[in-house]
């Protein structure tokens, strides 16, 4: 008896093969030269493992004095295949040995960096790596002309590598020991700038730059999703800044000048859409900034970036079809074109799906421990965003509290519909149509 051949889906190849990545990871990590004490936990392992390839950031174990120089660049790899995604770089891989790109890989690759054209993929894919490594080096090269003359040209030139690697792909890992991220840099100008533009490029998506190269940044040019994209990054990065600016100008900033104010405002609110770094201390906010980088924190990127989050368009498409059923219009317009209703169906899915796991993670945390409701919800919040900012919780969960977040990471960086399509799917049953009932609603 001969058996069938299993197939598995798109979906369910982009979740095994991050999957096998964070094995791999979790392998290597646990090896004697990985960690300075020479032995890492299975649970510590594991849980770095899948923070790099997710790109989230949350750490049990401070990545500047615990890994050797070893366990930092398998965490460094770990983030860059993370953040482009596995299917990119094994696509690059192929182009770069010159062997044949099948059609079922470049189906994949689609699915991967969420686009639905599948002719010219190959072309943007390599378009895709390229510019990654310009923009890098790029951002490396500005964050050298700080770190070299601080730290010397061998562990400067390191430190500015890994931070550009890390903030373009809103990993927000860190060199600077004791969990303090960047905050000996709160003041300085050269290097926030610098991470919020790796930030900011990272996370507006790989579709969306090229549409903006190709039509040479012209906004009246660009399709709909590049000015939804460009539009919302712009509002929220600077809405949210002036919501923190206001609500710890007498708190956190009450020591600061004016410029260290605004510059802490601005970093805070473009690192809290899924980039991990911080430069001041989380744990000191006030309760209505934590709830304001929850609220980013859960928006996130923007489709096919190497950020987090429910994404920009998922967002923008719920409100502007809830503000067209206020003025009772029959359909949601935005910079003169009609938004689909199959895709307010899936921004409404994407978005109570992954505040449904939130919200169940955080319930099943506080079941776990006795820790601040608060604290709970920032720290759930980050993971499910892939962000990686928190209020200094993740060293006290326990394991199960551990494997809680892991799971959020996981769901986070695959996506909360993609993971539950992957476990579930099967072949469609025949169409049956219910009698339609009305109900009452509001």
């Amino acid at each position: 008896m001969i058996r069938e051949r299993v197939r598995l889906s798109n979906l369910q190849i982009v979740a095994l093969g991050y999957f096998l990545v964070i094995s791999l990871g979790t392998i290597l990590l646990m090896l004697p030269i990985s960690a300075k004490t020479g032995e890492t936990s299975f649970l510590d392992a594991l849980f770095t493992s899948v923070s790099a390839s997710c790109v989230t950031g949350l750490v049990v174990q401070d990545t500047g004095t615990y890994w050797t120089l070893f366990g930092q660049l398998v965490i460094l790899l770990l983030i860059q295949i993370g953040g482009l995604g596995f299917m990119t770089i094994s696509l690059g891989f192929l182009l770069l040995m010159r062997k044949r790109i099948g059609l079922r890989h470049r189906e994949v690759m689609v699915e991967s960096i969420n686009t639905d054209q599948i002719g010219g993929i190959v072309r943007l894919t390599r378009k895709i790596l390229l510019r990654t490594l310009v923009i890098e080096s790029v951002g490396a090269i500005l964050l050298a002309i700080r770190f070299v003359p601080q730290f010397g040209w061998g562990k400067g030139l390191y430190f500015s590598v890994f931070h550009a690697v890390s903030a373009f792909c809103n990993a927000g890992f860190d060199l600077f020991g004791n969990y303090a991220s960047i905050m000996a840099y709160a003041d300085d100008v050269l290097v926030n700038a610098t991470l919020m533009g790796l930030i900011m490029t990272g996370g507006l998506g790989f579709l969306v730059w090229d549409d903006v190269i190709r039509n040479k940044f012209r906004f009246r040019r660009l399709h709909l999703q590049s000015k939804i994209v460009l539009s919302a990054s712009i509002l929220l990065l600077f809405g949210g800044a002036f919501l923190l600016f206001v609500l710890e100008r007498n708190q956190l900033g009450a020591d600061m000048s004016s410029k260290e104010q605004l510059l802490t405002a601005l970093f805070q609110s473009c690192t809290a859409r899924t980039a991990g770094f911080n430069s001041v201390d989380p744990a000191a906010m006030t309760g209505g900034s934590k709830l304001v980088m929850m609220v980013l924190m859960f928006i996130g990127g923007s489709p096919g970036s190497t950020a987090g989050g429910i994404k920009t368009t998922t967002v923008v498409i719920i409100l502007m079809y809830t503000l067209a059923g206020v003025r009772h219009e029959r359909g949601a317009t935005l910079f003169g074109r009609r938004l689909a209703e199959t895709e307010l169906h899936k921004a409404i899915y994407v978005f109570f799906i992954n505040l449904l796991f939130v919200l169940c993670g955080s319930i099943a945390i506080c079941c776990v421990q006795n820790l601040a409701l608060t604290d709970v919800l920032f720290e759930a919040f980050s993971a499910m965003g892939t962000v990686g900012i928190t209020t200094g919780i993740t060293r006290e969960l326990e394991p199960l509290s551990q494997c809680i977040i892991l799971f959020l990471m996981y769901c986070g960086r695959v996506g909360s519909i993609s993971f539950a399509v992957a476990l579930l799917e099967r072949k469609a049953a025949p169409p049956v149509t219910m009698p339609v009932e009305h109900i009452a609603i509001g």
